[in-house]
């Protein structure tokens, strides 16, 4: 950490500036960017851009507890130190990309259109070249010379430099998906992004995907990310362009381990009469701050978030989401339930903003937490900034453990104690799986969170 800083006079009796020291991390990251700003793909437009985003990042440094936004995750504590960035490696075979594909959501086929990432570069892709309007779903094919479009949507998210993670990743970022799906397009089957490591030394990874779905299109996106074999600093961040009309269901999963970071940020923008209906899944015991931010551009859209989170060990799961009804005639739903076993935190930060001209917004959040130990820790902010009159918004958040009466009421018609709490734990977290779409989907998750529920149980018997 940075040594406390003090403001000494200069010879005139006036205040010099505070000159702000850099941890460890911060140096190291500011130099991978120097040393491999040459490999990096991407033309002149976007060279430019990668050199405001670490400058921007040489200033600002890593977010702690005095940024608001970032006040129960204090990355530059959380982040001691930089791994150095993952190296270019040889291609994996078929029969290791086939493993991938099916590891990242057992039980859901994701074989028949997927991109596979590993430690940041493209793996392979399948099933893909009927569905895209590109050829191919590497971003790195395409950023020396983008479509107009891609490199707009590129461009003005990357423009907000005041955050340093996301000027980190605009500077570093390597490779991730992109997809452009034709107007009234409804894509039977999910279309799934895979990111998964090739174990070995401890390494960092930055990716950025952009999807655009056109005016009247469906689809199902999947977006895994698997729990890293070896220590992993990901940086993530997937831009979603949602036109008029269209229809987004959106599974993004996490899996998580002790000895690494997972910064992960979703940025979506729906047009008029659009729905936008994510849900996530973190797992494990490792840190991960997992951001979302919708914008609504056009009338009478819908946003509906499912989210939840089973974390054990030390583990740290941030859901910090800002919603944000520019426009009237918008709904927006957010469920986010939390489960917290051994000294685990979790964090959620909702901020849902109502602009003057937002009439007739209806808006509403909950964020719940169930704790399986005495010494798991719940942190909540739910937040309203409303500045219209005629809206319909509330928010609210609970904490509890397992009520004692329900274990009784199982417990007394033979049920064993570990498999009675394993069903109060999947009933309670069941509510946001069941915003999961499609149904084989759905039924995955479900056997996701059991399969954690009884690793869980294990290790707490162990």
């Amino acid at each position: 950490m940075s040594m406390p800083q003090q403001i000494k006079p200069d010879t005139k009796g006036r205040a010099a500036p505070v000159q702000v020291l850099k941890t460890k991390a911060e140096t190291a990251l500011a130099e991978t960017f120097a040393a491999v700003e040459r490999q990096l793909p991407g033309g002149d437009w976007l060279r430019q851009l990668r050199r405001a985003a670490a400058g921007a990042f040489t200033a600002e440094g890593l977010p702690h507890r005095r940024v608001e936004e970032w006040k129960f995750t204090d990355l530059r504590a959380l982040m001691r130190d930089a791994y150095p960035i993952s190296a270019t490696a040889e291609p994996p075979k078929p029969a290791a990309i086939g493993a991938l594909v099916r590891e990242a959501l057992p039980g859901a086929d994701l074989s028949k259109a997927f991109a596979a990432f590993i430690d940041g570069r493209a793996a392979g892709e399948a099933g893909l070249g009927g569905i895209s309007e590109l050829d191919g779903a590497s971003l790195a094919k395409f950023i020396d010379h983008p479509p107009t479009w891609l490199e707009a949507e590129i461009g003005e998210v990357s423009g907000h430099v005041s955050d340093g993670v996301l000027a980190l990743n605009t500077a570093l970022f390597s490779d991730g998906a992109v997809l452009d799906i034709a107007e009234g397009r409804e894509v039977e089957t999910p279309i799934a992004l895979i990111f998964g490591d090739a174990g070995g030394e401890a390494r960092s990874v930055a990716t950025r995907s952009v999807v655009r779905v056109g005016k009247g299109a469906k689809i199902v996106l999947v977006e895994c990310h698997l729990g890293p074999t070896a220590p992993r600093q990901v940086n993530t961040l997937t831009q979603v362009v949602i036109g008029d009309g269209a229809e987004v269901v959106h599974i993004k999963l996490i899996g998580s381990r002790a000895d690494s970071i997972h910064l992960g940020r979703t940025v979506a923008t729906l047009g008029a009469n659009a729905a936008y209906r994510p849900f996530q899944m973190v797992t494990g015991d490792g840190i991960v701050r997992n951001d979302l931010a919708v914008t609504f551009r056009g009338q009478h859209a819908s946003f509906d978030l499912g989210s939840a989170k089973l974390v054990n060990g030390h583990g740290h799961a941030d859901t910090t989401l800002v919603v944000d009804h520019a426009v009237p005639h918008c709904t927006s739903r957010e469920l986010v339930k939390s489960v917290l076993a051994d000294k685990a935190r979790a964090v959620f930060q909702g901020k849902v903003i109502v602009w003057p001209d937002a009439q007739k917004t209806d808006g509403k959040q909950m964020a719940q937490a169930l704790m399986l130990s005495p010494d798991a820790e719940f942190d909540s902010k739910p937040e309203l900034e409303i500045y219209a009159d005629d809206v319909v918004c509330g928010h609210g958040s609970t904490s509890a453990e397992i009520d004692p009466e329900l274990i009784f009421y199982l417990r007394s018609r033979g049920i064993p104690l570990a498999e009675a709490q394993a069903m109060l734990v999947e009933s309670f977290i069941g509510e946001a799986i069941d915003k999961a779409e499609p149904e084989a989907v759905r039924e995955a998750l479900r056997a996701l969170a059991r399969g954690w529920l009884a690793e869980d149980a294990r290790s707490t018997k162990g």
